[in-house]
């Protein structure tokens, strides 16, 4: 099958750059790809009708003879083309998170494998290694864990590997709901519970000893109230999606719901931080 490849520029704003992913999807576009600060998206060219990209705003005001291009993918390409930009990668040495086609390594305490149909949620992003870093040294023994914002399913399948009772993916995308099914299914865990919503879902279900929540800054704010009441005292937030300069009103909101800071880490400006609650 022949695809057509659509380049433009990355937003710098994580909720504009997720935005775009959505509306790109909801046209036929299936795979996405981060390339520096360009994102690259892939549709079957027999599903692919030039006027409906214009139907993006974003790609309007792009679509200036620099900041868009369109080409064809030959079939003979594409696997070469998702390998040579979807790099294994491991995080503090111990999380080693590949794709079908790269080799498993020996030395990592935990092999996670994802098909890669989209950029974020595999640790190529620097929010998602942040909590996967973070991740690595939280005891999650018979703990009860969401994964909020789930994506491709790696936080919930790393927290099921590290001895979590109970793990709940929770994703407002069908496809990311559905993708991190395959993804968990590949990596034989049975029990995570994965379902497709947003905070307010959260009403159906008992408190957590741990939340994961890797989305933006404002969604974070707006739906803060709703994961404090989920958490159990004493319980731990994880915060990502955000930059560093963003971290202080997401402090003030945590802290005016119980919430206590406790670190952060930060990458190229992408923060994730912890939060207790008293």
């Amino acid at each position: 099958m022949k695809y057509i490849e659509l380049k433009c520029k990355r937003p710098d704003n994580q909720e504009e750059f997720e935005i775009l992913i959505a509306e790109l999807a909801d046209i036929g576009f299936e795979s996405f790809m981060e390339e520096e600060d360009e994102l690259l998206s892939y549709i079957p060219q027999k599903d692919f009708l030039r006027e409906k990209i214009y139907q993006i705003e974003l790609c309007r005001k792009q679509d200036n003879g620099s900041g868009l291009s369109v080409r064809l993918v030959e079939e003979q390409n594409w696997n070469a083309l998702w390998e040579s930009n979807y790099p294994p990668v491991k995080i503090a040495d111990r999380c080693y998170i590949r794709s079908t086609f790269h080799d498993p390594d020996d030395s990592a305490e935990f092999d996670i494998l994802l098909r890669p149909k989209m950029a974020f949620g595999t640790a190529h992003h620097e929010t998602t290694a942040l909590m996967i870093e973070l991740l690595l040294d939280e005891q999650l023994k018979d703990k009860r864990v969401l994964d909020m914002g789930s994506g491709t399913g790696v936080l919930a399948i790393l927290a099921s590997l590290k001895g979590a009772s109970y793990v709940a993916a929770i994703d407002n995308d069908e496809w990311a709901y559905r993708n991190a099914v395959e993804n968990a299914a590949l990596n034989n865990i049975k029990g995570i519970k994965t379902r497709v919503g947003d905070a307010s879902v959260l009403k159906d279900e008992e408190p957590f000893d741990l939340i994961l929540a890797n989305i933006n800054k404002n969604i974070l704010l707006s739906d803060l109230t709703h994961y404090a009441k989920s958490l159990h005292k004493d319980g731990n937030i994880f915060f990502s999606g955000f930059y560093l300069e963003d971290l202080p009103a997401i402090r003030k909101a945590a802290e005016q719901n119980g919430l206590k800071f406790v670190t952060h880490l930060s990458k190229n400006k992408w923060t994730a931080a912890i939060f207790h609650k008293q």
